[in-house]
């Protein structure tokens, strides 16, 4: 399965929304990394179990704890650019990568783009039907749209500069 969408971040048609900058939102996407739980919910806690540095990436591996469950994944961070979500296969799930970019066609328009990959599963043929990838996605854009909403949370309140 892929499925891919794009959130647009400053919009000029929108005067009350105040304006991200690159930096905050980059800023905001290493958060969301670091410190999990503040973004999703259903999350108890996560552990970073190791950290390291490889020509210029930051690299995270992760133990999501959702109380029934725990979930191992690694994060890689690019400055200023993505953040891409490896997940290992569970008894339950497939392995799995979610890719979060930001892009910026002219200055301060920002947008992120969110793109998810999960091996296996495929309409069809024994695989997922047609109304649970559906379900899937709204599932994936709206948490998506909540992670935004907080990072702008954060940026307003002077946590992300």
């Amino acid at each position: 399965m892929r499925f891919e969408h794009l959130v647009q971040i400053n919009d000029p048609l929108m005067p009350l929304l105040t304006e991200l900058t690159r930096d905050q939102l980059w800023r905001g996407l290493v958060l969301r990394a670091e410190d999990p739980a503040r973004f999703i919910a259903g999350l108890d806690r996560a552990t970073i179990d190791a950290r390291r540095e490889l020509s210029g990436v930051t690299e995270l591996e992760r133990t999501l704890d959702y109380g029934s469950f725990r979930v191992r994944d690694r994060v890689r961070l690019f400055p200023r650019q993505r953040s891409e979500i490896h997940t290992a296969a569970g008894a339950s799930w497939p392995a799995s990568r979610m890719a979060i970019t930001i892009e910026e066609p002219s200055p301060d328009a920002l947008f992120l783009r969110f793109v998810y990959e999960a091996e296996s599963e495929v309409a069809g043929e024994g695989g997922l039907d047609e109304v649970t990838i559906a379900l899937r996605q709204q599932a994936y854009e709206g948490a998506d749209l909540d992670t935004v909403v907080r990072i702008r949370e954060l940026a307003e309140a002077g946590h992300l500069g």
